[in-house]
């Protein structure tokens, strides 16, 4: 495989973060399957979304895992992934408090 991560892995890792970055902002239940909340305070949003940014993480570390070798990662690593999933739920943000008023 001249050590390429396969694209299968990629695509799979791409897709679980762009719908993990906007589940929060698109659903009013809590942790999608909890009690529903109207509207769900803000403060819900934030915490399903550093939730779902863990959840990815440790789903992109079995997918290398998996295909390859696991490399140890610093905090860079993290804090550069954690941007990456804000700048993905823009469009969830943008669709519950712009395009929706938000309450």
């Amino acid at each position: 495989m001249n050590g390429l991560v396969p694209t299968w892995a990629v695509m799979t890792l791409l897709v679980a973060a762009v719908v993990a970055a906007n589940l929060p902002f698109v659903n009013n239940r809590v942790f999608v399957l909890g009690p529903l909340k109207a509207p769900k305070p803000t403060v819900w949003h934030v915490v399903e979304l550093l939730a779902y940014v863990a959840v990815t993480c440790v789903i992109g570390r079995w997918l290398e895992g998996h295909v390859g070798q696991v490399t140890s990662q610093r905090w860079e690593f993290y804090a550069v992934w954690a941007c990456v999933m804000i700048t993905l739920a823009f469009p969830g943000f943008v669709w519950r408090y712009l395009r929706r008023g938000g309450r």
